[in-house]
């Protein structure tokens, strides 16, 4: 799959108690509630603060929680397999 030069690219992260916030190369701010990403939710503080950007900042990868985000899925408010898996046995 081939990655446009026109897809939402990533510049700064932070994770609060319940958020993750990316602000974006065009300008805009996006966040996320922690909640939908339950690796991140319930790391630590070093493993939550060990990221690196992905495919030229398309997507976030935490190595120490084999843990991979993307912007567009961000974007599409998609969280992750593992919360919907929870949500669906709640």
């Amino acid at each position: 799959m081939s990655i446009s030069g026109d897809s939402p690219r990533g510049m700064k992260v932070s994770i609060s108690e319940d958020a993750l916030t990316v602000e974006l190369r065009d300008g805009r701010v996006i966040s996320t509630p922690l909640v939908w990403y339950p690796r991140l939710e319930s790391a630590s503080a070093e493993e939550r603060s060990t990221w690196e950007w992905i495919g030229s900042g398309t997507g976030i990868h935490w190595p120490l929680l084999d843990e991979d985000l993307s912007i567009a899925g961000m974007l599409a408010g998609s969280p992750s397999v593992e919360f919907d898996r929870g949500a669906a046995h709640a």
